[in-house]
């Protein structure tokens, strides 16, 4: 019988960050770069000012590979807040069964404190959310499970 792993196991507790900074994006870019998600899980609330994606993000910070345990992904939110609007490239909203993988996650700054979420997805596909500020919160939400592929993501180059 196998069973999911704990937080305890990796002795990690569930992440949650919050990007207010240039440079704590950078950080949440590498946190989130190879999570996959659906279509069906990017809810965009025009009246609550948020964009929110519910992420399968595979667990960078762990140390699996040292200490000779499984890869391990957990299910997480990234909330961008302060949104004034979404726009998308390469994206079929009405394909339920697209699976999407992250690439990166980027700040373009405007004037006055505004400016641009942009998270690059594989594929040539994108995701902007116009932003009165920058504020992106990332926070674990399940267990970690074990990765389904069992390895760690590669980028060839």
């Amino acid at each position: 019988m196998t069973r999911d792993a704990r937080f305890e196991d990796a002795a990690e507790a569930p992440l949650a960050l919050r990007a207010q900074t240039p440079e704590d994006v950078t950080v949440l870019a590498a946190l989130v770069q190879d999570a996959v998600l659906s279509v069906t899980e990017i809810r965009y609330d025009r009246r609550g000012r948020r964009l929110a994606l519910l992420l399968n993000r595979f667990r960078w910070e762990d140390r699996a590979e040292e200490e000779g345990r499984p890869y391990e992904r957990v299910r997480a939110l990234l909330v961008v807040s302060d949104v004034t609007g979404v726009a998308s490239l390469g994206l079929d909203r009405r394909d339920a069964d697209t699976v999407l993988s992250i690439l990166d996650l980027a700040w373009e700054p405007g004037s006055d404190g505004t400016g641009r979420v942009v998270i690059t997805l594989a594929g040539d596909g994108a995701i902007a959310a116009s932003v009165e500020c920058l504020g992106i919160d990332l926070r674990d939400v399940t267990r970690p499970y074990r990765a389904v592929s069992g390895k760690r993501p590669v980028h060839p180059g």
